[in-house]
């Protein structure tokens, strides 16, 4: 019969009320980081009302770091194997909030809202369409989590999402209003932005692949370049933020489609030449 030191020693768990508040902290620790993205996307929907071009540039920093503490979240949960249907259903209704609604009313009012300004009726039909496209967005971004709490990953492991990632789409909205800050006015630039951001929400529920770097072992030692290499990053990114940032959210953007494109014409059968008759 196993007494209770092996049972603590193997299974990593004693019957102490100590031990059972130090599980309810580890448990809670996800839910942390996730209250903290939540606070970042309500955050940037107060700053988007204030309607200030600074204000807006504070909206999309806010959603940035509701990114960073989204990836924190599951990090620490798988690090910490405390992963529950409870937090994966909470951390959705979270990224509703700063990946859905928050970067759709930041486009709206920073591509959208100043064509308010502008008499001429191109610009009321689009500030007209911009309201569409910004609701059409929220709901992209609602189903893409809904399909992924009820899909999953891309078969074949936890390298692939699905559909472009929704904190992915919300990423290449702030990050673009960070880069140029000043709001649109001509709704030529209103047309093309709309045109972006209808893009991002059809890549959100799509079938297409992006790479997840889940699988990355992190955990474990690197290579003193690899090291090198991210401190370099995260230095470029503080100084120079604005243009590391749109980069890195444009790339990511297109490689998922250059890369779909290079599987469907890879697997595309080759024509077969027709056999002489005899």
């Amino acid at each position: 019969m196993r007494d209770k030191g092996y049972e603590q020693q193997q299974f990593g768990f004693g019957r102490g009320p100590g031990n059972h508040r130090l599980r309810r902290g580890i448990y809670l620790l996800p839910s942390f980081f996730t209250v903290a993205n939540m606070l970042c996307g309500f955050y940037a929907i107060l700053a988007v009302v204030k309607g200030e071009p600074a204000d807006l540039d504070y909206a999309a920093r806010a959603i940035g770091f509701a990114i960073l503490f989204d990836s924190v979240d599951g990090f620490v949960a798988r690090a910490t194997h405390t992963n529950s249907d409870f937090g994966k259903q909470f951390d959705s209704l979270a990224d509703v909030v700063s990946f859905g609604i928050a970067p759709a009313v930041l486009a709206f009012a920073w591509g959208v809202r100043g064509m308010l300004a502008n008499e001429s009726v191109q610009a009321h039909h689009i500030f007209q369409f911009g309201w569409w496209v910004s609701l059409t967005f929220l709901v992209c971004c609602a189903w893409r989590l809904a399909r992924f709490n009820v899909q999953g990953m891309a078969p074949g492991g936890s390298r692939y999402f699905v559909g472009m990632p929704c904190p992915a789409a919300a990423g290449l909205i702030a990050a673009s209003v960070h880069a140029f800050r000043a709001p649109i006015e001509d709704w030529r630039w209103a047309a093309v932005w709309l045109g972006v951001v209808l893009s991002a929400a059809a890549l959100m529920v799509s079938a297409i692949r992006y790479r997840s770097f889940k699988d990355m072992p992190w955990t474990r030692r690197q290579p003193s370049l690899t090291i090198v290499l991210i401190a370099f990053l995260v230095w470029s990114i503080v100084v120079y933020s604005d243009i590391v940032l749109i980069l890195l959210a444009g790339v990511y953007t297109i490689s998922g489609v250059v890369l779909h494109l290079v599987r469907v014409l890879r697997h595309r059968p080759v024509p077969q030449a027709p056999q002489p008759t005899p």
